[in-house]
């Protein structure tokens, strides 16, 4: 996938770097709306560059025993 940041300008998207697509190619806009600070995106990318290293070099975690397992040590848990 390739990710381009634009600005919108007057209501127009105005895009902020060089581009090589070809004459007349159709993108797709998708607007990031939440409220994470500039740092906060930051750290949450840096965790997903963690995880994917981690996951290339087979340090990753079968989902549905990890979710197994979180249940149960939750469940063994004394209610508060």
């Amino acid at each position: 996938m390739l990710a381009l940041k634009v600005q919108v300008k007057n209501g127009r998207l105005v895009l902020n770097e060089p581009s090589d697509l070809p004459e007349g190619a159709e993108v797709e806009v998708v607007v990031i709306d939440d409220d994470l600070s500039v740092e906060d995106r930051a750290e949450l990318h840096a965790s997903l560059d963690r995880a994917l290293d981690d996951s290339e070099a087979g340090r990753g975690a079968d989902a549905a025993e990890y979710l197994r397992r979180y249940r149960a040590r939750r469940e063994d848990r004394p209610a508060r």
